[in-house]
């Protein structure tokens, strides 16, 4: 700090919310950069479980001014329900500022993208139906509607009217759907957004520079993570934003230079939702243990996560596109039954060896990991609050990600609370103990 990003290192749903947490305990104000309410960060605090979607997890600190960035899409129920559910639970969220400059996802939206995700048929991204990417469409063709537009009830009935005449020509003629009603989006989002909104919008980007530039540390959270970033991810099965650790530049209205420090979080393992590539996938016994003893299923929508060996091959070009400084594992105790464990090292395509990730997605759905094998420890992990208390093996296992993906790992999750997190000291990272697999 005081500019730190903490980024998803893998393909989304690594638990970013729980190292948010932790770092907002160091924070004065936790900035969301980028996404939408499709992304869920769920955070155990107090024998207390919050599942949140657009506000930064950070509002639970008392200390923390939680901003949502222009660069974010808002769903105003979504929102509004969230700051229902904090204050039910007697959380403080007067604080809570909303960028004037946010897009805000409008009633066509989501339809939009379920008859979009229709229409694919089995070629379907496996999207949220969020309308996430109708709103970014719409920003990007510069006929969105923002919060300060909310916010000035003549523009916005001028920019909804010219909007919405084209959004209900596409409904009408392209899918058969009935026209939306300008008359009722006008007076939900006038009479009952509105006034509600008001008191939380203002210039964030003012606000982020005030801290920084007082010497306060900011915490800029991402969504989703670096390989569905729209740019970088396995196109064209990404979000509709930049997650990666630039994105907080745009997304945040932040320079490089405010950014000091870039987190990388990952799970001891890789799981990715809806279609694309995924090498290191498992299909057996092992995968399904994953998904029971991770619980991985979708904060928001429940659909079962793909899982998978870590893959070093990607972690290594997360590293390179979001300049990371060190990196989180998390769910490491999700490995404490296992007999074995592994590490994708490399790939084996067409009789050829990739050490990194190939530019060519055709390449990536024909690639075979090459895996290095490690001992697994067969006990429980998650009384240990030192490295050290760790058995041999895990600790082995944990100094093979750090050697193969050549980045430092500073924490180690080995369950859902807030306590248990393992900072994990240079001096042990950097000792000389065997962390070679059993074969390669």
């Amino acid at each position: 700090m005081p500019g730190t990003v903490v980024v998803g290192a893998q393909w989304g749903d690594e638990g970013k919310a729980k190292v948010i947490d932790r770092l907002s305990g160091e924070a004065d104000m936790v900035v969301r950069y980028q996404g939408g309410h499709n992304a869920g960060h769920t955070v155990v605090a107090n024998g207390q479980k919050f599942a949140f979607r657009l506000i930064p997890s950070g509002v639970l600190f008392p200390n923390v001014t939680p901003v949502i960035g222009n660069g974010v899409v808002v769903d105003l129920a979504t929102l509004f329900g969230e700051l229902d559910m904090l204050a039910a639970a007697g959380i403080d969220t007067s604080r809570l500022l909303v960028s004037a400059n946010a897009h805000v996802i409008m009633p066509y939206h989501p339809i939009l993208d379920r008859l979009d995700e229709e229409r694919r048929g089995a070629n379907a991204i496996g999207t949220t139906k969020n309308g996430i990417g109708p709103c970014y469409v719409d920003k990007v063709a510069r006929e969105g509607i923002r919060v300060q537009d909310l916010l000035d009830p003549p523009r916005f009935r001028a920019r909804l009217a010219t909007t919405l005449a084209a959004k209900n020509e596409i409904l009408t003629k392209i899918y058969g759907h009935p026209p939306l009603s300008e008359s009722e989006i006008t007076t939900e989002y006038l009479d009952v957004f509105a006034p509600r909104l008001r008191p939380y919008a203002g210039d964030s980007v003012a606000a982020v520079h005030d801290a920084l530039e007082a010497g306060r540390n900011v915490l800029f959270e991402g969504a989703q993570a670096t390989f569905l970033d729209i740019d970088h991810g396995t196109y064209p099965f990404v979000t509709s934003s930049n997650p990666v650790a630039g994105g907080a530049c745009a997304g945040a209205g932040v320079g490089p230079r405010d950014l000091d420090r870039i987190v990388g979080i990952a799970k001891a393992y890789v799981t990715r939702v809806g279609a694309g590539p995924f090498p290191t996938e498992l299909h057996d016994d092992v995968g399904e243990l994953i998904v029971e003893r991770g619980q991985e299923f979708g904060t928001n929508t429940g659909r079962r996560r793909r899982p998978g060996w870590f893959d070093a091959v990607m972690m290594r070009q997360a590293v390179r596109l979001n300049s990371l400084t060190e990196l989180a594992i998390i769910k490491l105790d999700i490995f404490d039954t296992l007999v074995s464990v592994r590490i994708c090292v490399a790939y084996d395509i067409d009789g050829a060896r990739y050490t990194h990730l190939p530019a060519d997605q055709s390449l990536l759905e024909k690639a075979v990991p090459v895996y290095e094998d490690f001992p697994g420890w067969e006990c429980d992990t998650t009384e240990a609050r030192t490295v050290d208390e760790l058995p041999e093996n895990a600790q082995r296992y944990v100094r093979a990600l750090a050697r193969t993906s050549q980045i430092p790992i500073t924490m180690l999750g080995i369950g859902p609370s807030r306590d248990e997190m393992i900072d994990v000291p240079a001096t042990w990272l950097e000792a000389t103990a065997d962390s070679r697999s059993v074969r390669s």
